[in-house]
Parts: structure tokens; sequence; C-alpha cells
């Protein structure tokens, strides 16, 4: 079960079609939006009524992507996730009819493990950013807060004390389901703690190694890469373009920012001009536009066939583009806007494959011509790319999903 845009969603029908090798039957339960990508893996689909595109692309979608990060971040994220919630309980008990296992993404894990408890079903968090506290890092969802050692786990304690906007709601769908009603927090801290209830993190431990701190069956265990689309073939518009001259720099911002295609395509082109480097531009939901014999504007191309032909990758560090770019070995410039993405900008540049990163909302053509021109000239951010490729590309993580899952105990 997921909710949220497509970076939300393809990682998981990488497990999804692990599974479905494995002998099980599959379904993924996530937005209308996305029902061809869920059939076109051959899973089940069952729809979630959330609708994240036309949320972003409302004026108070937009606002909350201008808010950035800290605390105005958090705030927005509450508001974000207040909208989700709306019907959230009643979908996720829909969806979950008939299931053995249910797997299930951040946005809805708080329902989905009380619907399993409920149904006397084993649950599995699949979490595509740290989810677990830590003292040995701050976590993507405190907004990028620095906050000391010993501050995490007192921060830890109050969020299972401090109410939140969405207590009531939770505890009412608790009810419903003949459970004892629980603040979110109380609830979060029994999936911490439930020695039953494996947490896997969708990422490579060479990026962001396993805290030591972690309890048994909280695990990094690779990233979860999304199956090509069968028959697919690349548009020969883009294979004329990149034989026609070197490799290019990919420049897309994903979700983000619908309704800012002038502005963000003005300085892209005018940025990639300056460097005096060619471009591949992917319009997203900004619905970016590019023009001219060194720019190619693209729709979606499957980031692991794109992303080794290119000489960087500049995106907003959703975490299924950043994985994407690790394990093709190219440098990488970030520009983030919301939830995790800053935390992915700070760690690929402490692992030495990006030499910075500036905020979507403060993207200028000097800031970002400079960074590309860094990432595309300094060889260091390559060969430090390259090598971490290797070791990603080494990992199985859909592979360590299905072991997991097949060790659940069903009693």
């Amino acid at each position: 079960m997921t909710i949220g845009s497509r970076g939300d969603v393809a990682p998981y029908t990488g497990v999804a079609t692990r599974l479905l090798a494995a002998g099980h039957d599959v379904a993924i339960a996530t937005e209308e939006g996305f029902a061809d990508v869920v059939r076109a893996t051959g899973c089940e689909f069952r729809r979630m009524s959330s609708d994240t595109r036309t949320m972003l692309s409302s004026e108070q979608g937009r606002e909350w992507q201008r808010g950035g990060t800290g605390l105005r971040g958090i705030r927005n994220n509450i508001r974000m996730g207040q909208q989700l919630m709306a019907n959230l309980g009643d979908d996720v008990a829909a969806a979950a009819e008939g299931a053995d296992v249910l797997l299930l993404q951040r946005g809805v894990m708080t329902h989905g493990y009380l619907v399993a408890k409920a149904m006397g079903i084993p649950s599995v968090s699949l979490e595509l950013f740290p989810g677990v506290p830590t003292t040995e890092f701050t976590l993507p969802s405190l907004g990028g807060l620095a906050i000391p050692r010993w501050g995490v786990r007192l921060v830890t304690r109050l969020a299972t004390r401090v109410p939140t906007p969405f207590d009531d709601e939770l505890k009412e769908f608790g009810r419903r389901l003949g459970l004892p009603p629980a603040r979110l927090g109380a609830v979060r801290a029994q999936m911490l703690e439930d020695a039953r209830h494996p947490i896997l993190h969708g990422f490579s431990p060479s990026v962001v190694p396993r805290p030591g701190d972690w309890r048994p069956g909280v695990e990094i265990v690779g990233y979860w890469w999304p199956e090509r689309p069968a028959g697919w073939e690349p548009p020969a518009e883009l294979v004329d373009f990149l034989a026609a001259g070197p490799a290019p720099v990919f420049v897309g911002f994903g979700s983000m920012s619908p309704g800012e295609s002038e502005r963000l395509s003005g300085i892209v082109a005018a940025a990639l001009r300056r460097v005096g480097v060619r471009g591949v531009v992917q319009a997203g939901w900004a619905g970016m536009t590019a023009s001219g014999d060194d720019v190619l504007g693209i729709d979606s191309v499957p980031h692991d066939w794109l992303f080794p032909r290119m000489a960087a990758v500049v995106h907003h560090g959703g975490a299924g583009t950043t994985g994407a770019g690790l394990r093709a070995g190219v440098p990488a410039v970030l520009t983030p806007v919301l939830a995790d993405q800053p935390w992915w900008a700070e760690r690929l540049r402490l692992v030495g494959v990006s030499p910075g990163s500036v905020p979507l909302a403060e993207l200028s053509v000097e800031r970002l011509a400079g960074l590309i021109r860094q990432a595309v000239t300094d060889e260091s951010y390559r060969r430090r790319a390259q090598a971490l490729a290797g070791r990603v590309q080494a990992e199985d993580g859909a592979g360590r999903v299905a072991w997991w899952v097949e060790r659940l105990d069903r009693k």
C-alpha cells in the first residue's frame, strides 16, 4: 500500500514483481493515477482515493512546496498529511480485504499497522528514507533541523506523548476496528518496538550505514528498482540526440512545482547555455519545456536506461531518483523542495558524489550553472560516483524484502 507521487509508487512495483516471481499473489493499493503503472507489473490494482497530483497542483499545494524545510516545512507537512488522511483509514481497510500480509509505505503505515492488528495478520513497513530514531544522525522527518545527539531520544519520547492533529481521527479509526484507541505517537511507538513488525529501508547501506542502535528487524536492505515497462524502446529522437554529441546533463524535478514551467524552464536553459553543456529536460509535473539544438525535452523515460548516458543529473532529490543516479554512477546536483529531499541532498554531498544543492524555490541561473560546472568538470565526483555505483548495483533490495516476507510469523 502506498500513496503520493510516482516516486512513492515506482520502488514498490520493484518489490511487487519480485514477490510475483517468487509465486505470491500481489495487489498494489495506490492512487488512481498510477493504475496503469500497477497493472503493467501484472499485479492487481486496488484503489486509494487520495490524489496527490491534484493536491500539489492546487494553490495550497504550491504554498506547501514554497515552505521548504525547518519548522515551517514540518507545519506544512502536517497540513498536507491532514489532507491525505481524509479517507485513508477506510481506504486501507478496504484494500486489505483478503490479504495475508500488508506491506506499508510511510504514508499509510500507521493505519495499515492497525488494520493488520485487527485482522490478525503480519505487516511490514517499507521505508524509502530513514524513519527510525537513532543517535547517529537527524531523521529526514525532522525537516533538516539540527538536533544534538542527546536530544534525539528526547524528541522521540516527546513525539509519543505530544498530541497531534491526527489523534482524534486515528482513535476513532481504532475503535471502529475494535482496538483500544491510541494517539498517533503511541501507535508509532508500538511499531518501533514491535519485534514481529520488520521495518525495512529501501536504500543502500553504502549510502546510509545501518545505525548500531536500531533493534533487530529494522534493516537497510538496498534499493528497490522498478521494472522497465515490457516492450519499452527509447524514442528515436532521444537516441539520435544522444548520438549527436557529448553526454548531456539531465534535468528533471519529478512531481515538484506544478505550474512553474516558465520560470524553471528559463532558468534551466540559461544555466545549461552558460556552462556550455547539452541537456535533456524532463517535463515532469512542472511541465518544463526545452528548445534548441543542444537541449531536448522528454516525457517519462526509465532512469535505469537514461542516467548512465548522462554527464550529470540535476533533480529534486526524491528517494527513487536519488537511488537511480547512484546506481548509474554519475554526479548529481540536487534542488530539494520538501520532506526527505534536503536530507538526501546533504547525504550525496557527504558521500562525495555531489558538489552541493540549491533549494528549488531559490533556484537561479548563477547557482545552478555553478553547481553543474563543478559536477561535470571535477572528475573526482564521477570517480566517487562510479565506485559507489558498483556497490549499489551488487545489492538485491527487493530480494531481501521477499526473504523477510517469507519468514514472517503468520500464526
